[in-house]
């Protein structure tokens, strides 16, 4: 029993290792590859003037938004 087991993972291993397994590289040409590197999988530039005054309000507001919306809930009239 434990020398069948044996050869079954010795098989495995060596068909494992004939696989070729290969990829292409990405061509910057191609409609389908975008660039690569830090800040280009983000659909908004951080360079632009104003930008952190934008998002920590984009933020506030939609954190804080729930928490109004729970508050304005509470306490409108029936």
């Amino acid at each position: 029993m434990n020398a069948a087991a044996a050869l079954r993972a010795r098989m495995a291993t060596s068909f494992v290792a004939r696989r070729g397994f290969s990829t292409t590289r990405a061509q910057l040409g191609s409609p389908y590859h975008y660039a690569e590197g830090p800040r280009s999988n983000i659909p908004f530039n951080p360079h632009t003037r104003f930008f952190a005054v934008r998002y920590w309000s984009f933020m506030i507001a939609g954190f804080g938004a729930p928490f109004a919306i729970a508050v304005w809930q509470t306490n409108k009239t029936r």
